[in-house]
This record gives C-alpha cells, sequence and structure tokens, in this order.
C-alpha cells in the first residue's frame, strides 16, 4: 500500500510541476524565515538563563524620589544592601555585589614583565566583585577555586582571552598586574584564577575582576564605604532567594528595612524604593541609568513572533488553497478510484500521504536555505556568529513540531475535501466545487491580503520612525566630532594634570584641521551621573528639584552646536565665569520658578547638594542628552574647564584622517602610557538605537518574505481559477469581449477580497503601531496614507502576479479556448 502511495504522489507532483514547485518552496521559505525568527528570539530570551538558580537570582533596582516625585531610577544600589538583605529576610540566601568601574572610570591594567616591553590595555569591561560572586554565577573556573579566588586584597581573576593577550601560552596564575585610572589608584594585583569566556547572552560581560577587598584599605572607612554603607549608590547588588519565595511578599519589607537604614530620607522629604529584578529579564526588560550594558528591547520579539506566525500560517494557507483549488483536477481520479473500489479512509490516506510528502521535501529545502542564508541573517540581527543554530533544542523541535503540525493541518481538509466526491457527479462531468470550499478559498486569501497589507504598513510606519529619530534636531550637533576619554594613567598634582589638560586643547586647537574642542563631564548618549538638588536663591531651602548638573569648558555650546536663546554663553573675556558663572536649560525655567527665559539672567541659583552658589548667565535651548525614548531632561551647565572626563573634538571634515593623526600624535606627547582610543559621536549616539535598527531590519526582510509567500500562492490560485474559466473567456472574446474587459472580470474577485482585507487589517495594525510608538517620547505620527499606500501596493501586487495567468487565457485563440477540457 505505501509503495502504491509514494507511486500515485509522485505521479502527481509530476503531473503538476507549477503546482508541486509553489507548494514546496512555499512552504520551505516560510518554515525557513520562521525558524530564523525563532532563532533570533530565542537568542534574546535565553540572556542568563544558563546561570546556575538563574530563576532564583535577582538585582536590586532602586528609584529615587524628591518631593513625591521619581528624579532617578538606577540599576545601582547601596553597597550594604546585600548583606542588609540577608541578615533582615530569612527568603535571602545570598548575595553578591559589583562595583562598575569599567563604566566610570578608565582603567589601564598592564603587565609589567611583559618580554621586551610592559603589556598593557585599556580596560572597559571591569569590575571590582565580591568573594561569593565568580561561584553565584557559575562563572566556569580553568583555573583557580570561584569560591576564594576572590576572597583577599588585590586578587584578579581575567577571562581566558584576557590571560591569553597578557601571557600568551604562559600559566598566568600567580603573576602580577597593575592597575591604574584616572582616580588615581595604584594596585598591584596577583591573578588567583582564569575563568571560561563569558557566552554572549549575558546582560554582564566583563573580562577582568578584582576583589572589592581591594577597596576596603584605600583610605580610612572604605570598608563602610564600599561593603556596607549606606550613602552612595554605585554597587550593582544581587540576591539569591530560597525556592519558592513569593516575591511580592518580599518586596512589601523592603519599605520598613529602608526606614531602618536610612531614616533620614523622610525627615528630607525623599524616598528610595527598591525592587526585584529577575536575572532572565534584565537583558529585554531592563532599561534604568547606570546600566552595565546596553540592553535589547522585548517588544521587537513580540511582534517578530507575530510576523513568524504570519509567514507559516501564510505558507499553510497556500497549501490548502491550491490543493482545494484543483479539486476539479482530481475529481474524476477520485470518482474512478471509488468506482474500482477504493474506501474513502484509504483515499484520505492517500491525500494526507502527499501532504506528509510535501512537507518533508520542503522541510529539507528550508534546511538548505537556513544553511545558505544564516551567515547573513547573524549579520542583520547581530546575533554572534559563535551561536549554533542546530545546537538549539528549541529549534529542533520546533522544526519537528512545524513539519507534524503542517503535514496533518495544510493536508487534513484539502483530504476530507477531494475524498468526499461522489463517483456518478465527478465521472458525468456534474461536479461542482461547493459552496462552502469557495467561501473557505476566499476567507483564506483575505487572511493573506490582510497580513501583507498589515505588515506593509508596519514596515512603512517603523522606517519613518527610525528615519525621524536618526534625522531629529536633537539641539545639538554631533556629525565629525571624534571623543577622548580623559588619560587613565595622569599625574595626580591636580594642576599639573590641570596644566596637560591645557596644553593638549591648545596644541589641537591651534591645528587647521581642528575646528573646535571642548572638555566636559559628559558625553551625549550616556547617562548623566551627576544630579544636583537645585532651587532658585529666593525660593526656601530645601525646596529644590533634580537637574541634571554638568560641568564644561568654554568652547562646549560652541562645539556642540547648542543655542543660547538668553544671555550669554561662557567666555574668557569676563574672568568671573570661572567661579560664578552658571547656564540652565530651557525646560529648568519652571522648575525654577520662571517663565521667560530672559528674567532667570543675573539671578542667583543653589545646588544645595554640592554647597555651591552661582549666578545664571544664560539659557540654552532644550536638548536631547539620550534618545528620543527620553524626555530632554532640565540641566545646569557649571564652567569647569578642567572637568575633562571627555575632550570632544570637531574635525575638518574633508581632513578627518589627518586630524585622527594629529590627535593621537599629541596624546601620546601629552599623555605618555596611556593606549589612544576615540570613538565617533554620532555612532556613539545611535548605538542607543541598535535594537530599533536590528527590529526595522528583521521587519522589513521579513514582511517582505511574507509577501513573496503570499504572491506564490496567489500565483497558482490564479493559474487554476483562470484554467477553469478558459471555456468562458473564449464564449466571451467570440460576443466581442475586449482584453481589458476580461482582464477586469478576472481580476475584480482579487480586488475586492483585497479591499475587505484592508477593512480587517487597517484599525488591527493601527492599534499594534501606536502602541510601539508610545515607547517613545518624541515620535512620528501614523501617516494615513500609508494605509492607502498600502492597500494600493497590494492591490497592484496581486494584479501583477493575476495578470500572467490571465494574460495568458486571454489571448488564447477562441477555437483553443472552447476545445479545452
Amino acid at each position: 500500500m505505501l509503495k502504491n502511495y509514494i507511486k500515485i504522489t509522485i505521479r502527481s507532483l509530476m503531473k503538476n510541476k507549477t503546482y508541486a514547485f509553489i507548494n514546496i518552496s512555499g512552504l520551505a521559505i516560510g518554515l525557513a524565515g520562521a525558524l530564523l525568527i525563532l532563532h533570533y528570539v530565542t537568542f534574546e530570551l535565553s540572556y542568563d538563563n544558563f546561570q546556575k538558580d538563574s530563576e532564583n537570582i535577582y538585582r536590586v533596582s532602586l528609584d529615587i524620589f524628591q518631593n513625591n516625585e521619581e528624579v532617578f531610577n538606577s540599576a545601582e544600589n547601596y553597597p550594604g544592601v546585600g548583606p542588609a538583605m540577608v541578615q533582615e529576610f530569612p527568603e535571602v540566601v545570598e548575595w553578591a555585589h559589583l562595583y562598575n568601574m569599567g563604566y566610570k572610570n578608565n582603567v589601564v591594567i598592564t603587565y609589567e614583565e611583559g618580554q621586551g616591553q610592559p603589556i598593557k590595555f585599556k580596560q572597559r569591561k571591569f569590575l571590582y566583585a565580591s568573594p561569593s560572586f565568580l561561584s553565584m554565577f557559575s562563572n566556569q573556573m580553568v583555573l583557580g577555586d570561584a569560591k576564594t579566588a576572590l576572597e583577599e586584597p588585590f586578587s584578579i581573576v581575567i577571562s581566558e582571552s584576557t590571560a591569553k593577550k597578557y601571557f600568551g601560552d604562559k600559566d598566568p596564575m600567580g603573576k602580577h598586574l597593575r592597575l591604574k585610572d584616572d582616580d588615581y589608584n595604584d594596585e598591584n594585583c596577583i591573578v588567583t584564577g582564569v575563568y571560561k569566556d563569558l557566552p554572549s547572552n549575558t546582560h554582564l560581560k566583563y573580562d577582568v575582576l578584582i576583589s572589592t577587598a581591594t577597596l576596603y584599605g584605600r583610605f580610612e572607612g572604605a570598608m563602610t564605604r564600599y561593603k556596607t554603607g549606606w550613602g552612595r549608590k554605585d554597587f550593582y547588588t544581587y540576591i539569591k532567594v530560597a525556592r519558592g519565595t513569593n516575591i511580592s511578599a518580599l518586596e512589601a519589607k523592603f519599605p520598613q528595612m529602608i526606614d531602618k537604614y536610612k531614616p533620614e530620607l523622610k525627615e528630607n522629604g525623599g524616598g528610595n524604593v527598591f525592587a526585584l529584578q529577575p536575572l532572565q529579564r534584565i537583558h529585554l526588560d531592563s532599561h534604568l541609568g547606570d546600566e552595565a550594558e546596553l540592553n535589547g528591547s522585548g517588544e521587537p520579539i513580540v511582534y517578530l513572533s507575530i510576523i513568524a506566525t504570519f509567514i507559516i500560517l501564510i505558507a499553510w494557507v497556500n497549501y490548502i488553497n491550491l490543493a482545494t483549488s484543483r479539486s476539479l483536477d482530481r475529481a474524476k481520479e477520485v470518482g474512478i478510484r471509488k468506482v474500482l473500489g477504493s474506501l474513502r479512509s484509504q483515499l484520505i490516506r492517500q491525500f494526507m500521504f502527499e501532504s506528509f510528502v510535501i512537507n518533508l521535501l520542503a522541510v529539507i529545502l528550508a534546511v538548505v536555505i537556513i544553511a545558505l542564508t544564516l551567515p547573513s541573517f547573524h549579520s542583520l540581527s547581530g546575533i554572534p556568529e559563535d551561536v549554533k543554530i542546530w545546537q538549539n533544542g528549541t529549534i529542533l523541535w520546533s522544526l519537528l513540531a512545524a513539519f507534524l503540525i503542517g503535514s496533518f493541518a495544510s493536508g487534513v481538509y484539502p483530504a476530507l475535501v477531494l475524498s468526499s466526491f461522489k463517483p456518478v457527479s465527478t465521472l458525468t462531468g456534474k461536479f461542482r466545487n461547493s459552496g462552502t470550499g469557495v467561501v473557505l478559498r476566499k476567507a483564506l486569501v483575505v487572511f493573506q491580503f490582510a497580513a501583507s497589507t498589515a505588515l506593509i504598513i508596519g514596515t512603512f510606519t517603523v522606517y519613518r520612525q527610525m528615519q525621524y529619530v536618526k534625522n531629529a534636531e536633537l539641539g545639538f550637533e554631533m556629525d565629525q566630532i571624534v571623543v577622548l576619554e580623559r588619560p587613565a594613567i595622569s599625574n595626580a598634582d591636580p594642576e599639573l594634570r590641570n596644566q596637560q589638560v591645557a596644553a593638549f586643547s591648545n596644541e589641537l586647537r591651534s591645528n587647521s584641521n581642528i575646528k573646535e574642542i571642548t572638555t566636559s563631564g559628559i558625553v551625549p548618549g550616556k547617562k548623566i551621573r551627576f544630579k544636583a538638588d537645585v532651587r532658585a536663591y529666593n525660593q526656601p531651602a530645601g525646596q529644590t528639584f533634580p537637574l541634571n548638573y554638568v560641568g564644561a569648558d568654554y568652547e562646549f555650546i560652541q562645539t556642540m552646536g547648542m543655542e543660547v536663546i538668553a544671555g550669554r554663553d561662557f567666555s574668557r573675556d569676563f574672568p568671573n565665569d570661572l567661579d560664578t558663572a552658571a547656564l540652565v536649560s530651557r525646560s529648568a525655567l519652571r522648575q525654577l520658578g520662571y517663565e521667560n527665559p530672559e528674567d532667570i539672567i543675573g539671578q542667583a541659583i543653589v545646588a544645595e547638594n554640592f554647597g555651591a552658589t552661582a549666578l545664571v548667565i544664560g539659557v540654552v535651548e532644550d536638548y536631547n542628552h539620550e534618545s528620543l525614548r527620553e524626555k530632554a531632561i532640565p540641566s545646569v551647565f557649571i564652567l569647569n574647564p578642567f572637568w575633562a572626563e571627555y575632550f570632544l573634538i570637531k574635525v575638518q571634515e574633508q581632513n578627518v584622517s589627518s586630524a585622527l593623526a594629529v590627535i593621537e600624535s599629541q596624546w601620546g606627547s601629552t599623555f605618555p602610557g596611556n593606549p589612544f582610543e576615540y570613538f565617533f559621536l554620532d555612532e556613539f549616539f545611535n548605538q542607543q538605537y541598535k535594537s530599533e535598527d536590528q527590529f526595522q531590519s528583521l521587519f522589513s526582510v521579513f514582511a517582505v518574505l511574507a509577501i513573496f509567500i503570499g504572491c506564490m500562492g496567489l500565483f497558482g490560485l490564479s493559474a487554476f481559477t483562470t484554467m477553469k474559466r478558459t471555456k468562458e473567456i473564449g464564449v466571451r472574446k467570440v460576443l466581442g469581449a475586449s482584453v481589458p474587459g476580461l482582464f477586469l472580470l478576472l481580476s475584480k474577485e482579487f480586488v475586492v477580497l483585497i479591499l475587505i482585507s484592508s477593512v480587517i487589517a487597517w484599525p488591527l495594525i493601527y492599534l499594534a503601531m501606536d502602541s510601539w510608538l508610545q515607547g517613545f517620547e518624541y515620535h512620528t505620527s501614523i501617516n494615513l496614507l500609508v494605509f492607502v499606500f498600502a492597500t494600493v501596493l497590494i492591490i497592484g501586487i496581486a494584479l501583477i502576479t493575476v495578470s500572467f495567468q490571465t494574460m495568458k487565457s486571454v489571448r488564447l485563440n477562441p477555437v483553443d479556448s472552447l476545445r479545452y477540457e
């Protein structure tokens, strides 16, 4: 029996090669597209799942309130939070914390005994870690013991790749690495462990860990400052809870603990809120200040999952439509086989077997397509090359499930329809498609068109928003600006250090390749760490507002292309500016009690937490320091030429390479011993949109793919529909019908279906895109013309697709048309 099924299936496929090609390739492309999306989705959802007991590990976040208003939310917390939670709550069984020096400071680590000369690198992925961190986070140790490697002061643990950079093939254990940073720390550490390089799917990426015990001896009181203190929030705090812990109930206890350890908050009208962030959800759900890495976003996961579902459903719909539309072709075959004694159950098995074979061939072709496109997909999606798709159990099980479900779901209805034909009707030529079957096919076509219309609208909306955020007026200029972090190794004497900063700036300023240069405590695209509690001098003490507090050089406003809307900029013509002058942004005015920018000029403001008073000499227009997902934040700019965390250098556009050579040369001579590293401000700023850029690319590619699969099915369906009306076309031509008239006759049904599908798709995609756009504080509007354009485009695509078959039929000689069986 099986042999017979195989023979009939092969004959059917060979007899209808176009039908077979469309079905197999359509299913294969749909399956490949859905699996590639699933590959991306599972990778994004896999962050930190590899950690042992990851479901019981949480990060403690901090929201800071002032005057009952949230002023800052941070991924960091007080160093004393972890120890206190273990002590206060029996549910908390372990804690670990990290001090992110790589984020806050410039760090150079040197192997001074390197052959020939010291080996030094600037380390960005560098953390101080408490002793329990390595074992709590399941680091796979190559050398050393995870439980003890970070216990002693001046212990350093490094990744395998970092060990290779410093020591080559030599044993690193017991070797010394010297750390120097721009806080003038100089620490000689001993290598006590080497761990395997971290997988790419973790929100914490670090190459170097130094024991937090190293911090405790830096100065008197350092133990309190860095381990048990509740004064400064600059530690990532992780806790592990007992299995089965009610997290909501645990979080409900936090306010009482905060009152115990920070009683001064109530007295000052402030407040803290702690929350537990599941380790596995930090990458997609957390976008707080002071994040260790630029995290992803959960929104693209949802939308791409919907597209994947659309793609596979459209492919299956194609199969069902084509199989049932061919019912007239196979009606006589069914009638003859029933007359010869075939049972309906045997016919169902035959048609289900055909579905099985087509889906099996589609699976094989899908695997080939994935193999060919995977490198390009990895580049498009940002998935590292070392993440292997076929090592993902979810992918393999999904492939098997898609094959089994697809074989059944796409085959069962055609099998039931085809096996139900009555021999008398089919053999006498009286058989016609059932009304139910026609209605179902039209409903499925409407689904395809609705999905395609929605995807086109979504693609254009996402594109318009990304163009908007990339080209929006940010309130500053970032083209051709080169950024350097201040040197990690510098003179501890403030006066000599300031002289170096001034010498570096002045030398570059005199070069024709350099247009502007300024120093600053901030760089756009990176959250500002300093906030001042500011009030107008004439406002009551304590009635302050949290404003960004920015130290800047004389040329900062000019170099950044910011607009002074009242008063004046900092100027060397006014010597007193250095001690007293401040600029404020437009959005800070109202909080300081002013409506008109001119009214605040010459008025004093007080930064209570810094104990500083300044005179406002100018007001600058608001600028977007972060992505357009965030509101412009009220800011105060204080003149401080030596608060030089960053050098921002505007170079001549036509001489970028020459300018970089000059900068590097001057850097080497002014700050010897410091590796030269730089980045361009526009590239750095736009990294904030990395997740959105990937989403746009993936959304666009797979939307086009879904539409293409739908067109393949439409091509096949129109071929069979037109073929069945061949005699009608011949009669109409004899009676004088024109070619355009016949084309309109054969196409109008599809146009009607498209219009119906648009009515369904428009409100659904409007709601989805409006929800996505609301995630941006500044966003474009949804253009209704895009909806019309999408529908017209779908109609155009459909008519082009249908025209290949309809024009072929209408051009037939009427004599040949009337002879058509």
